[in-house]
């Protein structure tokens, strides 16, 4: 939850907690743990009551609605019928973009500048090659 806040930024926040709260900080803070637990409990009870309605297991991660058809209204012949028409076009996508890959590799190596040219240079003066007026190694 705090991944991204380094120690002088949650030292400021719970700085910012006392000044605001003062005495009452440690209630606030065991009501709030209080309230998380109250609200884990609860999922476990919702998830309880629906598997035993349902007569399956059921986790957490299962009531996406997506995951909740997908696992136990389909079954798993319905489920590879509705995916073998999407596997081919998924291929055909796939090796088309592959082959655009490999293209624009071949173009962004042929185009580095760091490579050397295999053309021989000219030896006109070119704005590039000219030297400057306040160059001191080229007089």
């Amino acid at each position: 939850m705090f991944e991204n806040l380094n120690w002088w930024e949650i030292g400021g926040l719970l700085l910012l907690a006392l000044l605001i709260f003062g005495d009452k900080l440690p209630n606030v803070i065991s009501d709030g743990l209080r309230m998380v637990r109250n609200l884990r409990h609860m999922a476990r009870n919702a998830t309880g009551d629906l598997s035993r309605e349902l007569g399956t297991d059921i986790q957490l991660e299962d009531l996406h609605p997506k995951t909740f058809i997908r696992k136990h209204l389909l079954s798993e012949e319905d489920e590879e019928r509705l995916r073998k028409p999407l596997r081919g076009i998924y291929d055909t996508v796939k090796s088309d973009l592959d082959g655009v890959k490999d293209e624009i590799k071949d173009v962004a190596a042929s185009a580095d500048i760091r490579t050397p040219a295999t053309t021989t240079p000219t030896t006109t003066s070119t704005p590039a090659n000219r030297p400057h007026k306040f160059d001191l190694d080229a007089t």
